[in-house]
């Protein structure tokens, strides 16, 4: 497992690369499959103290990528509540894994279910004109509908 330790406006200490490297290692027992890791610490000019340091990490395991953000007074807690919540965006989709290959015998009446639903958002889409607010490329990997689901609220999307 690769892990990248990032700082802006913060010095990366030794002791605190290695504190998140240890963090992040007690995950591979829950995601063996961890690739790369990227850790992202910032220190943000702002008033208050209790958003003052950033933590955010991004995992990738397996072709899915696990990100989690948090924003405490002291750059350990922002850390540990990092960690904490990527922990359970593993067990999240472990879960989810686990039970789509049990629910894989009901796939005929989710396909109806997906093509009403489509149906219906064409005819709000024909209703209401749009307009674009944000436009972002990026490379992209053929999946299934229930793939892009999990990945986009993995993301938090």
């Amino acid at each position: 497992m690769k892990v990248m330790v990032n700082g802006r406006n913060i010095e990366v200490t030794d002791y605190l690369r290695e504190y998140v490297t240890k963090k992040v290692g007690r995950l591979e027992r829950y995601l063996p499959q961890i690739g790369e890791v990227r850790a992202d610490l910032t220190q943000n000019p702002t008033r208050s103290a209790d958003d003052r340091y950033t933590a955010q990490i991004t995992i990738w395991a397996n072709g899915q990528i696990l990100r989690a953000e948090e924003a405490t007074s002291d750059i350990f807690a922002s850390v540990d509540a990092t960690i904490d919540k990527i922990s359970s965006q593993i067990r999240r989709f472990k879960g989810r894994r686990h039970d789509s290959k049990r629910r894989a015998s009901h796939a005929a009446t989710r396909e109806a279910e997906i093509a009403v639903t489509a149906v219906a958002e064409e005819v709000e889409m024909e209703e209401e004109p749009g307009y674009i607010i944000k436009r972002k490329q990026f490379l992209v990997e053929p999946m299934d509908e229930e793939e892009a689901l999990e990945q986009m609220e993995l993301l938090g999307h």
